[in-house]
């Protein structure tokens, strides 16, 4: 069993209020506090055949241009998904299933290019927009039995399960990996951060708060009873931990590393959803730039306010 990370974003940052104020509030966090971001999804190489965790953000998505005030900042565009999955060895046609934590674009970005693939998903991302349109959509109806503390699973092969963990997505999934006694847990965005998790605190992006906290609590529950790497996608960290084989000690939690300045890049007045990947042209709505459109004015795909949204 091999697991490969798919990089394909790297140097942004994301502020604490984003990534800790689930709970109580953005206000409640500080806004100078910086913590390093990327993208990058996950292949699993069982051997037998080659399954991918998510598929990245769509490659005509502009480069975000951020500011003191953005969020998050998924960091600098590298190579489009394809690119980055052959350079570590493997061409589009040899994946055989996909299975997908959730249905924002930065995780379904690029599932046009395995038309051969069986893609799995929790039935309730099945009916999202983002996956609709996928013949090869597989929906998942969780089995009662489930996996460890976890109440509702599917086993997709032997040593490799997809669990459910509902909350920052009405049918968010996380996916376990297990291979010479330890445990390599994928898991979307049930923290944008390693430092959120340690620090127990939800992101303020959910569409159910209460069900992310269950699912944050029995993913710590999990780790401190199974050697765990934590695998995450917004954060170098996801990589590094794979690199590392790092188990995770909730009581004993890694320093922070800095984040580095991001070097200064022209805007074109588009705006990017840093939620679900939505870019806002002004060319497409009558000119209008962003900045004049109402305060409450929400994402058409996720419905998160403008706050959420990137410069590109």
């Amino acid at each position: 069993m091999k697991i490969s990370a798919v990089k394909l974003y790297d140097n942004g940052f994301m502020l604490q209020p984003f990534a800790f104020g689930g709970e109580e509030g953005p206000q409640a966090f500080d806004p100078t506090v910086r913590y390093r971001s990327s993208l990058q999804n996950f292949v699993i190489d069982t051997g037998d055949e080659v399954i991918l965790v998510d598929t990245g953000m769509p490659r005509e998505v502009p480069q975000a241009v951020p500011d003191a005030a953005t969020p998050i900042f998924m960091g600098i565009k590298g190579d489009d998904y394809v690119t980055a999955l052959r350079k570590l060895g493997y061409e589009p046609e040899q994946v055989s299933r996909i299975l997908i934590t959730h249905k924002h674009a930065d995780h379904t970005g690029e599932l046009r290019n395995f038309p051969n693939a069986k893609i799995y998903a929790s039935v309730e991302e099945c009916e999202a927009e983002e996956l609709l349109r996928y013949p090869n959509l597989v929906p998942v109806a969780f089995c009662k039995n489930g996996y460890e503390n976890f109440p509702a699973a599917q086993k997709i092969t032997e040593g490799v399960w997809f669990v459910q963990a509902k909350g920052h997505t009405a049918g968010n999934s996380i996916v376990i990996v297990e291979g010479d006694g330890i445990y390599y847990m994928i898991h979307g965005d049930v923290t944008y951060t390693d430092e959120a998790l340690y620090a127990n605190k939800l992101s303020v992006v959910y569409e159910d708060l209460a069900a992310a906290r269950e699912t944050l609590d029995r993913v710590r529950e999990f780790i401190r009873s199974h050697p765990t790497v934590y695998l995450s996608t917004h954060t170098p960290l996801g990589y590094e931990n794979l690199e590392k084989r790092a188990i995770c000690d909730l009581d004993n939690p890694p320093e922070s590393i800095p984040h580095r300045d991001v070097a200064a890049v022209e805007a074109t007045g588009r705006y990017i959803c840093s939620v679900c990947g939505y870019v806002y042209d002004p060319a497409e709505h009558g000119n209008a730039a962003f900045e004049e459109l109402p305060d409450d004015w929400t994402c058409p795909r996720c419905r998160q306010g403008k706050d959420q949204f990137n410069r590109a």
